[in-house]
């Protein structure tokens, strides 16, 4: 192929990949000055906070109990500096307002400052529910040693630090980066949470995989959920124009003391209630009432009548 045919061949794919059309909706127009968000940023928000959190098994692991004051206090100040820089991204990234002035921008930053810091102070009391995650896991799992390895290894942990950070993010009206962080330990371990579902303390997933917790999920304590569960929606209603209404509670609710076995489907917002239990492979479309059970009722194959559970042949 001649230099001027690949040129030309070049030139056509520019001009069609930047006409309006082709990129209706899927273009963001930055304004000069503003932040974007920044994955490689929000990656290290995760990494300080994962070590603040839980000091000796994240980030360094010289801490000792002389110097975590000073351990705390340098990963909080470069934490805080990241948040309001990545807050503020999350703000501009909605505000489209090309003519807003210098004033305005100023007085966005501040609120991003003062955002993150409002999200730091909250840290004592993320790590005391977190606490009682750790301790639903290590209770729930038979295989765990001790405590230790629940926070090094278990992916639970890992996404729920990830979850209860983007979910306070959201409260304080962030957007946008909550739900990237969320799908960052979506990446990282397979579990799916919305920062938008509610989840109460001693919370856990055994292995995990699979996972998918909708958006207006509300979720009591100590509940419990195997690899491949899902809490979602059935069909959206629709608007005057055909398009999925937004913003209307869609998903299950489980009350406290509720376990959900692998592969479960529990769609539409129903209630299982107070102590029940959701056996593996089923699909739940309708409420529960409290401390009952929902299984399949095991089948017997032919192998299994013909040769008495392999006692005979």
């Amino acid at each position: 192929m001649s230099t001027e045919n690949m040129t030309q061949i070049l030139t056509n794919t520019i001009e069609n990949l930047s006409t309006e059309e082709s990129l209706k909706g899927l273009f963001h127009e930055h304004r000069d000055g503003d932040p974007l968000p920044s994955s490689k940023a929000l990656e290290e928000i995760i990494e300080l906070s994962r070590s603040i959190l839980f000091p000796g098994y994240f980030g360094k692991s010289t801490v000792n109990i002389n110097t975590i004051r000073y351990h705390i206090g340098v990963n909080m100040e470069r934490l805080h500096k990241l948040l309001a820089d990545q807050i503020m991204a999350g703000l501009c990234f909605t505000n489209v307002n090309p003519a807003e002035s210098y004033e305005e921008r100023s007085s966005c930053r501040l609120h991003a400052e003062q955002i993150a810091l409002e999200l730091i102070a909250r840290y004592p009391k993320i790590r005391e529910t977190l606490a009682t995650d750790v301790v639903a896991a290590y209770n729930g799992d038979p295989a765990a040693e001790n405590y230790g390895e629940i926070i090094s290894c278990y992916p639970i942990i890992k996404t729920l630090v990830n979850y209860r950070i983007a979910h306070e993010l959201l409260t304080l009206g962030v957007p946008l980066i909550p739900r990237i962080i969320t799908e960052m330990a979506h990446s990282e371990t397979g579990i799916d949470i919305h920062p938008g579902a509610q989840i109460g303390h001693h919370f856990t997933i055994d292995h995990g995989t699979g996972v998918v917790i909708g958006a207006t999920c509300i979720i009591g304590n100590n509940v419990k959920l195997y690899q491949g569960v899902t809490l979602g929606a059935k069909s959206f209603p629709l608007d005057e124009k055909g398009n999925p209404i937004k913003g209307i509670p869609r998903h299950p609710i489980l009350e406290d003391d509720v376990i959900v076995y692998s592969n479960a489907t529990i769609l539409g917002r129903i209630t299982i209630g107070k102590g029940c239990v959701v056996g593996a492979n089923l699909w739940i479309t309708r409420s529960m009432e409290p401390y009952t059970k929902k299984y399949k009722q095991e089948k017997k194959d032919y192998i299994d009548i013909e040769f008495n559970h392999g006692t005979g042949i």
